[in-house]
């Protein structure tokens, strides 16, 4: 049995009918709401520009800050001690 739900996501005063997995649900309201709050605080800072670009900006902003999360993932969090001990046994074996 599939656990599938239907739901209708408010995303910048537009409604997206989603039907997605029941466990998913907390997960894609939070998304919309973040999307939201980041339109708003756009439409607050810029009054001259249209809810797409505001839209696309919160994407944007969105986007780059998952591309430095997976930065950041990828890099081993060992590496930089691995490298300070290698340097110290190089020093050591260097001195005798």
């Amino acid at each position: 049995m599939e656990d599938k739900l239907s739901i209708k996501v408010n995303i910048a005063e537009r409604f997206y009918p989603l039907k997605i997995d029941r466990a998913d649900e907390e997960k894609i309201r939070k998304a919309a709401r973040l999307i939201n709050e980041k339109v708003l605080q756009y439409k607050q800072r810029y009054v001259d520009k249209d809810t797409q670009d505001f839209v696309a900006m919160a994407a944007l902003q969105f986007v780059i800050q998952n591309i430095e999360l997976e930065n950041k993932s990828s890099e081993s969090p060992f590496e930089e001690s691995l490298k300070e001990l290698n340097d110290e046994i190089k020093s050591f074996l260097e001195k005798e």
